[in-house]
């Protein structure tokens, strides 16, 4: 017999978008707004102001109507010419695809990269500093999350690295995964320009992508001029110049949800939020973990401290990933990532990896429900794995 168990609410278990709240949805559902003056204008300075204290004291932020990719071609819009050199630091496909972007605006790109499950080598990043003795790099760029291998960068110590070889190239840090998930302090670190996305730990929907940037990235900007008068970040910093601000119409009702989306991290509390999801992290892990004593389920970053808050990367081997993924989905309801870029596409290897997002609106029945499906999706399926993940899952709820 094999009755179907997914009817009811599924569950995104993917790595964006991200589960919307309840509360975020309603607050969209609302007829069109006066776009040229009233609430909606009164609204943008302080949702500005919220989202610099959770970028961790950003000094701008300028909201475009785009995706992450969006975002990427904005902040480099606005501080690169034709033919500037940026290095590139990868750490999976993302890291690839922003310098991607880069070599489509004509910067000559240099690329480091430390392949699907390594951090950045900060030794190899001071020697590309050090063989730069006449400092052309003008920018740095940085996934602090690489979405598709689940790896997390540690910002601060690349900042020291351009700070030890006075380097006077930015800093430049993708935070579209980690943003609201995992800490990230762009005073405190060092970072010149950071960009984000509304569709993961923001909890809204697709949409709205984000750049933040200190007073070197405006002086830049002022520097090499901006050749797009949409993605141009200078009247995006006054937001009384509604019109103006977004170069046209307003994305009316993505402003609503970020609104709410805003208002329930603070009324829960940044550093309680990263907690929640430091925790719900561990205990995929640790499920994970011992799932993989007895079966081919491996997380693809070793290392815990390297592991991001927001998304686990899966390789499992075979075509069980794809197998799996198709059978949670259709007997469960619970939706698994696919695994993006770990191999080359169309590689017979490609189904063995999965991802799992927990980010954003995310509690622990949540994790611990997925968990469970993907047991059953292995005992459907006779792949392998080792006992006590469920066990040790919840024991790390437990504990909190």
């Amino acid at each position: 017999m094999n009755t179907r168990l997914a009817a009811g609410r599924s569950y995104l278990a993917i790595p964006g978008p991200s589960v919307m709240p309840d509360r975020v949805l309603r607050a969209m559902h609302r007829a069109a707004p006066n776009i040229y003056e009233g609430a909606l204008h009164d609204m943008m300075s302080p949702l500005l102001d919220d989202l610099k204290g959770l970028a961790g004291g950003a000094e701008e932020c300028a909201i475009y109507i785009a995706n992450g990719h969006g975002a990427w071609e904005a902040a480099l819009c606005n501080v690169l010419a034709p033919g500037d050199r940026v290095l590139a630091l990868a750490t999976g496909r993302f890291g690839h695809g922003w310098a991607e972007i880069a070599a489509g605006l004509d910067a000559r790109v240099e690329m480091l990269d430390f392949g699907q499950r390594a951090t950045v080598d900060i030794a190899r990043l001071e020697a590309a500093l050090a063989a730069d003795p006449g400092q052309g790099l003008r920018a740095v760029l940085l996934t602090h999350v690489d979405t598709a291998s689940s790896v997390r960068n540690d910002v601060a110590a690349v900042r020291a690295a351009l700070d030890a070889a006075d380097h006077p190239a930015l800093l430049m840090v993708d935070c579209i995964a980690s943003l609201g998930c995992d800490r990230f302090e762009m005073a405190r670190w060092g970072v010149d320009v950071m960009v984000a996305g509304s569709q993961k730990g923001l909890m809204t929907p697709p949409g709205l992508g984000f750049v933040f940037f200190n007073a070197r990235a405006k002086a830049r900007r002022g520097a090499v001029g901006c050749r797009s008068r949409y993605w141009d970040w200078r009247p995006r910093t006054e937001p009384a110049r509604f019109y103006e601000y977004f170069g046209g119409t307003a994305p009316t009702h993505h402003l609503y949800g970020l609104r709410e989306a805003l208002d329930m991290i603070a009324e829960e509390g940044r550093d309680d939020v990263l907690a929640r999801h430091a925790v719900l992290a561990r205990a995929i892990w640790a499920c994970f973990e011992a799932w993989g004593q007895g079966g081919p389920a491996e997380l693809n970053i070793a290392d815990a401290a390297l592991r991001s808050h927001a998304v686990t990367a899966i390789r499992i081997g075979a075509d069980h990933g794809a197998r799996l993924r198709e059978w949670t989905e259709k007997q469960t309801g619970v939706t698994l990532g696919i695994g993006l870029g770990m191999v080359p596409p169309g590689d017979p290897a490609e189904g063995g990896f999965f991802r799992i997002g927990h980010m954003g609106h995310v509690n622990a029945h949540m994790v611990l429900g997925t968990l469970a499906a993907i047991q059953a999706g292995f005992e459907a399926l006779g792949i392998p794995y080792g006992p006590g993940g469920l066990d040790a899952a919840a024991g790390i709820c437990a504990a909190g």
